[in-house]
């Protein structure tokens, strides 16, 4: 592998290759810059501290491209205290642990239920399950029909191969062009949510857009613009998310059989090799800041408005904080992971996340004796910062 940026992972050994040469790069260039372009950033302790520190790291990217304020304003992965912490505290007034700890039992019954529909004992498990789950989860969540899933997935799939397109065809992320691209990628989305925050503020109902339409925190709520672009972020990280991750615990259990077996003879464990995955291979590989000032990090100066990218993926296998870092431990404790990002960008919708892996997982290995990915037929793979399969095919055993 050379030190060309690795946008799109390979994953058929298993990411050996790629754990190498991050660990070549904490070791001899912890912070390196791409060409003229992005600084990215490699070790676990500067990883936490580009995502951490806010008045440092903005997530403002029309600080440098002022074609994308439009669409950062409101948006609360896009944005920087003080707006942030407004909307942080209005939307965690709905998005509360009551909320989705009350989802369990739902999606322990669509987990059933979307398994019951499985035919013979060969299939794809990403259009089976891990696709359908979080998008029927999300879907009644927010109070849209999940019968428009066709239109969801169109959704998804069109934003995710615009930024596969983005790394191939070289467009950065200050360009006039990534910004016409984002725009036509997410406008229909858009439209449709705006169409039921409509609705739902003239005839409120028991959901999630109805009550981020009602949430008031100081006298404020949100606009009909920041209502539409946080149910855009629930629906696009929260099934893409879940999605990656579900993919990835199947795949790493598949290539580590003794790993699957303890499972099965120790369910409990599931929680801990969930969180094993994520710090293995987390759905996304690195994440996106721009300099607010000239900061310096491990001896590299980087000056103000200059894009940086901190490799989550990296961290989480650097060898100054995990021991055995590229071995896959469902056991392992303690696990400072950063696949949920930290400080006050940590994903608001992570545990909803881990409690569809943790239900899927077991319904899988409860429902299937055997469960193995089928290696005869080729898997699809992400790419541009995300890591799991876009199909996975299996073969599998029932009790």
């Amino acid at each position: 592998m050379t030190e060309a940026l690795l946008e799109s992972v390979p994953l058929a050994d298993g990411g050996t290759e790629l754990f190498d040469w991050l660990a070549r790069m904490r070791a001899e260039r912890p912070v390196w810059q791409e060409g003229d372009g992005a600084y990215h950033v490699f070790r676990h302790a500067d990883v936490e501290r580009v995502i951490s520190d806010h008045t440092a790291f903005s997530n403002d990217i029309s600080r440098i491209n002022p074609e994308l304020a439009e669409i950062s304003r409101g948006n609360l992965n896009s944005v920087d205290p003080p707006e942030h912490t407004k909307l942080r505290r209005l939307v965690s007034k709905v998005f509360t642990p009551r909320t989705v700890s009350g989802l369990a039992p739902r999606v322990t019954a669509l987990a059933t239920e979307l398994l019951d529909e499985v035919d013979g004992e060969e299939f794809d498990l990403v259009d089976a399950l891990t696709f359908p789950l979080p998008v029927i989860v999300i879907s009644e969540l927010l109070g849209v029909p999940a019968s428009d899933r066709h239109l969801f997935r169109t959704w998804i799939d069109r934003l995710l191969n615009a930024q596969g397109m983005t790394a191939r065809e070289g467009i950065t992320s200050d360009s006039a062009e990534y910004a016409a691209l984002l725009e036509q990628v997410t406008h229909d989305m858009a439209d449709y949510l705006r169409q039921h925050c409509h609705e739902r503020r003239a005839r409120p109902k028991d959901d999630l857009i109805s009550r981020l339409t009602q949430a008031e925190v100081d006298g404020e709520r949100l606009s009909d613009d920041e209502v539409v672009k946080f149910a855009d972020i629930v629906f696009m990280a929260g099934s893409v998310t879940t999605t990656l991750l579900l993919g990835s615990t199947v795949l790493c259990l598949d290539q580590h059989p003794a790993a699957m077996a303890a499972l099965r003879a120790e369910p409990g464990l599931i929680p801990s090799a969930i969180e094993e995955v994520l710090r293995y291979r987390p759905p996304f590989t690195s994440a996106s800041r721009i300099t607010a000032r000239e900061v310096e990090i491990a001896g590299t100066v980087i000056p103000a408005n200059q894009s940086v990218t901190p490799w989550l993926l990296a961290a989480n296998h650097d060898e100054r904080v995990f021991e055995r870092p590229d071995e896959f431990d469902i056991r392992r404790d303690p696990n400072p992971h950063l696949a949920f990002s930290h400080g006050i960008h940590f994903c608001i919708g992570s545990p909803l996340a881990r409690m569809e892996a943790r239900i899927a997982s077991e319904a899988l290995l409860d429902r299937f004796p055997r469960l193995a990915v089928n290696r005869d037929i080729p898997i699809g793979y992400h790419e541009r910062g995300m890591w799991g399969p876009k199909n996975l095919p299996v073969i599998v055993r029932r009790g």
